[in-house]
């Protein structure tokens, strides 16, 4: 009866400590907690590679009023390169380069007589600075610089080609212009920008009939839409605990 007893008292005693036992092994139990979410840091430094594609229309141009040029929009494509470098949080500044090729020419001047002015403007190019604001992936920028006409110039006389000349050379010029940037993705980004270059004035200094017409100011405006793939996305940060 007493070896009964002993053992019904010790298995009590031995449940009641299995909870407490339990317990302690729970509380020595390391669960790893969840990773807290980060959102992306974005930077802007950098190098850059893109393409874009666009219009461009010359300014309402003319010899004194009295020979309009062509002012319709012209298909333009190109490329573009550059390196941004991001300070005091979200300023960047950087530099870039820039072609586009034009569809087709634009300025076809025709003279009272019988001669006729063509400026194939084959392509524009510009080496600018660069300032913007980023906010996280967006940057919104400002550029100017210098600017490159790819001119191949003509003068007709009833259809033939005669020589001639300009006081200027009107391949070189100035540029200033504006934008947006985004990064949608690790490394790529889409841009929206608009750019007017100026060629300064130009007028003719032979064929004597052409020289009392005055100047001609030659100038474009652009609207562009590129992608850029920049070597500078950093991937999200987890917090570790």
């Amino acid at each position: 009866m007493k070896k009964i007893l002993f053992a019904a008292v010790a298995a009590i005693a031995l449940t009641s400590a299995m909870p407490a036992a339990a317990a302690d092994m729970g509380a020595r139990y390391n669960y790893n907690k969840a990773p807290a979410y980060a959102a992306p840091i974005y930077t802007w430094t950098g190098f850059y590679l893109g393409a874009h594609l666009g219009g461009a229309f010359g300014g309402n141009n003319n010899f004194n009023g009295l020979a309009l040029g062509d002012n319709d929009a012209r298909f333009m494509g190109g490329v573009q390169a550059g390196a941004d470098w991001q300070f005091y949080g979200n300023w960047v500044v950087g530099a870039e380069g820039q072609y586009s090729w034009l569809s087709r020419n634009n300025n076809s001047v025709v003279f009272p007589g019988g001669f006729v002015y063509g400026n194939d403007q084959r392509g524009l190019a510009s080496v600018t600075a660069r300032l913007g604001y980023s906010f996280g992936p967006a940057l919104v920028y400002v550029k100017g610089g210098y600017a490159y006409a790819d001119n191949r110039e003509t003068v007709t006389f009833a259809g033939v080609p005669i020589g001639f000349t300009l006081d200027t050379n009107h391949n070189h010029g100035w540029t200033l212009g504006g934008g947006v940037e985004y990064m949608f993705a690790p490394s790529w980004a889409v841009k929206a920008e608009y750019q007017y270059y100026d060629f300064g004035d130009s007028r003719f200094t032979a064929p004597a009939p052409l020289v009392p017409f005055g100047t001609f100011h030659n100038d474009e405006h652009s609207l562009k839409v590129g992608v850029n793939y920049r070597f500078n996305f950093t991937s999200p940060v987890v917090a570790r605990y």
